[in-house]
């Protein structure tokens, strides 16, 4: 039995940019980054569609108003973001508890069991055939780097070694469909068919996570594919590294209540902070299971959140 999690990052259009046109896809192939013997020439990013550059354009503008704002911080929280004990098993509960989607990418889901990996997490990256070699490695180290610090965050073992199991895709409307077949064939258990729901994205979702269960235990990950849209600029690629890894580690919901939270739709922190790295280390206490409840989990959870915070605001 496969079970599928689909999370995704988006953000309300902003009224300053209502007036953009909205963009049409189309076209592509990927490849995975990987060293190259000296001499040999470094491959050359394909030309993008229109499509592709009208979507870069909007995305650019769409950080631009963000930051503008005051969004997109990268500061992981400071005094003006206290939290207690109290709130973050509250939130632990709203992220780990509900799901963010019923179905694919429609509507609002429901209480979930705790779901999350027992095995090593291997992440590899595919990008798309547009992205210019420069971004491949830029975005490649990123990757790379937050695997090691989720690994460190959490004591599971998350890496960069080995058959991959969880795939971070990056790459433009011309190249996604090709990424993902390429993922599928790579990721044993996982068809091409199983990553539709990724394949046909709104203009406003940046980037989504599915994550899968295909053992015997349906709230135990196998699997995971991240796509990111490669027309995102810098700082909201990074943001969407940092929250769809976490995401597809087994912290699957986002809640209004968390702050400062990258699980939070008002896009006020754009990288992983230090109360999200609290709900890390609580997804994989070994005292909690993959399968409880909220109800079941809730006494642990008190416990835990007590022991992090030493009883205090943060």
């Amino acid at each position: 039995m496969q079970a599928l999690q689909i999370i995704r990052r988006w953000s309300v259009a902003l009224a300053a940019l209502c007036a953009v046109a909205a963009c049409d896809m189309d076209q592509m192939t990927s490849a995975m980054p990987q060293a190259r013997p000296a001499g040999l020439v470094q491959p050359v990013a394909r030309p993008t569609s229109q499509a592709s550059a009208a979507l870069r354009s909007y995305l650019v503008q769409v950080q631009s108003a963000q930051l503008n704002q005051g969004l997109l911080r990268d500061d992981g929280g400071g005094p003006d973001t206290p939290f207690t004990a109290d709130m973050l098993a509250r939130n632990f509960e709203q992220i780990v508890f509900y799901n963010e989607y019923a179905s694919a990418l429609q509507g609002r889901g429901g209480k979930s069991p705790l779901r999350r990996w027992s095995g090593p997490v291997r992440v590899s990256t595919i990008f798309g055939a547009g992205v210019p070699p420069s971004q491949r490695t830029s975005d490649a180290a990123n990757v790379k780097n937050y695997a090691r610090r989720l690994g460190q965050i959490t004591d599971h073992p998350v890496s960069s070694y080995g058959p991959a199991n969880f795939i971070v895709i990056i790459a433009g409307e011309d190249d996604r469909d090709t990424a993902l077949d390429l993922a599928a064939a790579r990721l044993p258990g996982i068809s091409a068919r199983s990553l539709d729901p990724l394949r046909d994205l709104d203009r406003d979702t940046y980037c989504v996570v599915a994550a899968y269960a295909s053992g015997r235990n349906v709230n135990t990950y196998t699997a995971a594919v991240a796509v990111i849209r490669a027309e995102n600029p810098g700082l909201l690629r990074l943001s969407c590294i940092h929250e769809e890894m976490a995401q597809g580690l087994g912290l699957a919901n986002d809640s209004r209540d968390a702050r400062p939270s990258i699980f939070n739709d008002d896009d006020e922190f754009a990288l992983l902070t230090s109360h999200d790295e609290l709900l890390l280390k609580m997804l994989y206490d070994p005292r909690l299971k993959p399968g409880m409840s909220a109800t079941e989990a809730a006494p642990v959870t008190r416990i835990i959140a007590r022991e992090l915070t030493s009883s205090g605001p943060l």
